[in-house]
C-alpha cells in the first residue's frame, strides 16, 4: 500500500513536468509564429498533434495536457518574474505533486465556464476549497478526495455561482437528446443514447434496485439469501451484462402490461419464423422481426418456450394453405397463478421479480410436456437463455418446482423447493419441523 501511494506521488510529479512541457510546446507553436512555429515546422497542425507524434499517447491525452497547461501555465517576463496563472492554486498543487491531472482538469474545466459569472471573491473561494479538498488540506478533512468527488463538488459550485446557467444548459441538452439504433454486427445490435440528466437518474436508480444487494427486492429472507450465496448463487455476469438483461426484462414486462400501444390490434409481439423441419431437428436458423441477421435455434427454442408457436403451412409457391391455432401459450390466468406460486425467478440468488420473468416449460413440448401450471416455472431472461448450459436442473414434484445446483456449486447436489413467494416462505416458517 505504501508503495502504491509513493509511486502515485512520483507519477504526479512526472505528470506536472508533462503539463509544463506541453505548455512550452504550445507556446512555441503560437499561431503568430506562422511557419516558424514549432508544431507547423514539424509538419503537425497543432501542438497536441506534435505531442502525440513524440510520445505516442492518445490524441485525447495530448489535448488534455495542452488545455490544462493553458490554465496553469505561468508566463515569464524577460526579467525573470512570472505572472500568475489563471488557476494559480491549481498550478501550485500540480507543481508540488499534491494533485493529479485528473483532479486539476476537473477543477479548471468546471470553473472556466464560470469566469464570466459571479464575483471574483466567490470564484476565489471556490478555487481554494476545491484545491484544499483535492489535496487534503482543508479545515474539515486531512484526507484528499478523489477526482470523482471533486467533480461532484464542482457541480455544486456551478449551481451556486451561476444558477441561471442551468436552464440554458438544460435547453441545449434537450435539443440533442436521442436514442439511436445502429447497425447489427456479430449478433449484437449496436446503438447509442444521450439521456437528459433526470431521465438518466431514473434509469440508474431502477438498475441499482436490482444490482445493489442492499437495495434489491426482498424476494427472499436474509437467511435464504445468505444460504443461496453460500451455495454459489452469486451472479457471474458483469454489471453491464446484468443491465442488458434487466433492460430486456423491462421491455418484456411493459409489452405484457396492457399499457403499451397495440400493433395490429394486439400487444407488441416479436415474431420469429423458422422452418418446421429445422425446429424439429434443432439445426438451422430462425429470423426475427426487425433483426437483419439470423438467430440461433437456441434463441428460437427459448422464444417458442416463452411465447408459444403457431403453425403456418405454405405451398411451394408461398401461398398460405393452412393457419393453425396458437399453441404452447400460457394464458394470462395461468401466468398469474404461476407468478403467485413462484414469486420471481426461481434460481437461487436471482432477484428478478415475477413481472419481469418468462415462463419456462420444465418438460419441453417435444417430449410431451403440457402447457399447464404444473409444467411451467418463472425464469428471468438470462437464466431461461442459459438453462440448457448452466447445469441448473429443474423438476416439478407434485406441481411444486424444485431446483438442483450445478456440480461446480454442490457436487452431490440435492433437490430443494424453489420459490420467492413471500406467502409460501411464511408458510414454510410456520410448518412444523420434520
Amino acid at each position: 500500500m505504501a508503495l502504491v501511494a509513493e509511486v502515485e506521488r512520483l507519477g504526479r510529479r512526472v505528470d506536472a513536468l508533462r503539463v509544463v512541457l506541453a505548455g512550452e510546446v504550445a507556446d512555441r507553436s503560437r499561431p503568430n509564429r506562422g511557419a516558424r512555429g514549432l508544431a507547423v515546422s514539424r509538419g503537425c497542425r497543432t501542438p497536441a498533434d506534435l505531442i502525440e507524434q513524440l510520445t505516442q499517447v492518445s490524441g485525447t491525452t495530448a489535448r488534455r495536457r495542452v488545455v490544462l497547461a493553458g490554465d496553469v501555465r505561468r508566463d515569464s517576463f524577460p526579467g525573470g518574474d512570472r505572472t500568475e496563472a489563471r488557476f494559480d492554486l491549481v498550478a501550485q498543487a500540480v507543481e508540488d505533486g499534491t494533485i493529479g491531472i485528473d483532479a486539476a482538469t476537473v477543477i479548471t474545466k468546471g470553473l472556466t465556464s464560470l469566469l464570466a459569472h459571479g464575483s471574483l471573491d466567490e470564484l476565489g473561494k471556490a478555487k481554494t476549497e476545491l484545491v484544499a479538498a483535492a489535496t487534503g488540506t482543508g479545515p474539515d478533512s486531512t484526507v484528499p478526495v478523489s477526482a470523482d468527488s471533486v467533480r461532484v463538488m464542482v457541480c455544486v459550485w456551478q449551481a451556486k455561482l451561476d444558477p441561471d446557467g442551468l436552464d440554458p444548459a438544460e435547453d441545449r441538452s434537450m435539443a440533442v437528446r436521442d436514442f439511436r439504433f445502429g447497425p447489427e454486427r456479430n449478433g449484437l445490435l449496436h446503438g447509442s443514447f444521450r439521456l437528459m440528466a433526470e431521465a438518466g437518474g431514473r434509469v440508474k436508480t431502477l438498475f441499482d434496485a436490482y444490482l445493489t444487494p442492499t437495495t434489491a427486492p426482498a424476494f427472499m429472507t436474509e437467511e435464504e439469501r445468505a444460504t443461496a450465496e453460500a451455495e454459489g448463487g452469486k451472479d457471474s455476469r458483469t454489471p453491464a451484462q446484468q443491465r442488458h438483461d434487466i433492460f430486456v426484462a423491462i421491455i418484456d414486462a411493459m409489452a405484457r402490461s396492457g399499457q403499451a400501444p397495440t400493433i395490429g390490434g394486439a400487444a407488441p409481439t416479436v415474431l420469429v419464423s423458422v422452418r418446421a423441419e429445422d425446429l424439429a431437428s434443432g439445426q438451422g436458423a430462425g429470423w426475427s422481426d426487425r433483426v437483419e441477421g439470423p438467430v440461433s435455434m437456441r434463441t428460437v427454442r427459448q422464444m417458442v418456450c416463452t411465447g408459444g408457436i403457431q403453425k403456418v403451412v405454405l405451398s411451394q409457391e408461398g401461398r398460405i394453405v393452412r393457419l393453425g391455432s396458437p399453441e404452447r401459450c400460457f394464458t394470462p390466468p395461468q401466468r398469474r397463478a404461476i407468478s403467485l406460486r413462484d414469486g420471481g425467478c426461481i434460481i437461487p440468488g436471482c432477484t428478478i421479480p415475477a413481472g419481469w420473468c418468462e415462463i419456462h416449460h420444465v418438460i419441453p413440448d417435444k417430449d410431451g410436456g403440457p402447457t399447464h401450471p404444473d409444467n411451467g416455472v418463472l425464469l428471468c431472461w438470462f437464466h431461461h437463455r442459459t438453462i440448457d448450459t448452466s447445469e441448473w436442473q429443474i423438476r416439478m414434484r407434485h406441481g411444486v418446482p424444485e431446483v438442483k445446483p450445478p456440480p461446480w456449486i454442490e457436487y452431490f447436489g440435492t433437490w430443494r423447493p424453489a420459490t420467492k413467494s413471500r406467502t409460501r416462505l411464511l408458510d414454510r416458517l410456520d410448518a412444523p419441523p420434520e
